[in-house]
C-alpha cells in the first residue's frame, strides 16, 4: 500500500511541477463554464432541474476529455524522460505502479470536478434544486471519470508515445459511447448486450436525472477493474520484450 501511495503522490506532484496540470484544469474549467452559460443556463426561462441535468450532460463530456488528456502522460512521460527504468528497478509490483498512476489521474479528475461545484451553486441564485440530485450527478461523473481514467492508464501502458496512447484511449472511449447506436439497429439478445456495454446512454443518464443506479455503478467499477488488469498485463508484457 505504501508503494502504491508513493507512486500516486509522485505522479500527482508531477502534474503541478510544470504548467501542464494547471493549463489542463484551467482549459477544462473554461470550456465547462462557457458551455454551462451558453447551453445549460441559456437565455430563456426553464426549470432548475433541467438546468442541472444539462450541466451534468455537458460536464460528462468535459470529464471524459479531461481523463483522456491527463492520462496520456502517465507512462508516456516516463519513457520520454528516460525514468521508466527507475520504476522497473524499484521494489514495486506492476500492480502498485498501475494503481498508483491510476489514482494520480483520478485525483486530478476529482480536483477538476470539485472546482466545478460553483456552477450548480449558481442555480440557487434564481432557483432551487435537490442536494441529492447534485450529489448523484457528481457520483456519476466520478464513476465515469474513473472508468475513462482506467482506459487511459491502459492506453498509456501499452504504447510508447503519449499521443498514440491518447489516441487509443479516445478511440476506445468513443467506441463505448457509440455502442448504443449499434444497439438500436441490432436484434435481441445482441441488442441488450450492446445497450448494456454503452458507456453513457444507459448508465450515466440516471445520475444525470438525480437517481443513483447501483447497476450502473457496478458496470463502471467492472470496466475500471478490467482495464486496470489489462494495464498490468501490458506492463508485464513490455518487460518481456
Amino acid at each position: 500500500m505504501r508503494g502504491l501511495l508513493l507512486v500516486a503522490r509522485r505522479d500527482l506532484q508531477a502534474y503541478f511541477n510544470t504548467a501542464w496540470g494547471y493549463v489542463i484544469l484551467a482549459a477544462m474549467l473554461l470550456i465547462d463554464g462557457l458551455l454551462f452559460n451558453a447551453f445549460a443556463m441559456g437565455a430563456s426561462a426553464q426549470y432548475s432541474s433541467d438546468v442541472l441535468e444539462k450541466f451534468f450532460y455537458l460536464s460528462s463530456g468535459i470529464t471524459m476529455a479531461g481523463a483522456v488528456i491527463l492520462t496520456m502522460r502517465l507512462f508516456g512521460e516516463e519513457r520520454s524522460a528516460g525514468t521508466m527504468v527507475l520504476l522497473d528497478t524499484a521494489p514495486l509490483t506492476d500492480l502498485q505502479i498501475v494503481l498508483g498512476k491510476f489514482l494520480a489521474g483520478f485525483a486530478m479528475i476529482a480536483i477538476l470536478l470539485g472546482l466545478t461545484l460553483y456552477m450548480p451553486a449558481l442555480i440557487f441564485v434564481n432557483g432551487k434544486v435537490s442536494l441529492l440530485h447534485i450529489a448523484s450527478g457528481y457520483l456519476g461523473l466520478l464513476a465515469l471519470g474513473a472508468t475513462v481514467t482506467a482506459i487511459g492508464t491502459w492506453g498509456s501502458a501499452v504504447t510508447r508515445g503519449q499521443y498514440v496512447g491518447a489516441g487509443i484511449t479516445a478511440v476506445v472511449t468513443v467506441a463505448l459511447l457509440l455502442t448504443w447506436m449499434l444497439a438500436k439497429v441490432s436484434d435481441p439478445p445482441l441488442k441488450a448486450i450492446l445497450s448494456y456495454v454503452a458507456l453513457f446512454d444507459k448508465h450515466f443518464q440516471p445520475f444525470q436525472k438525480g437517481r443513483i443506479n447501483i447497476e450502473s455503478l457496478v458496470y463502471y467499477a467492472s470496466l475500471t477493474f478490467a482495464f486496470l488488469v489489462l494495464a498490468v498485463r501490458g506492463i508485464q508484457g513490455r518487460r518481456w520484450r
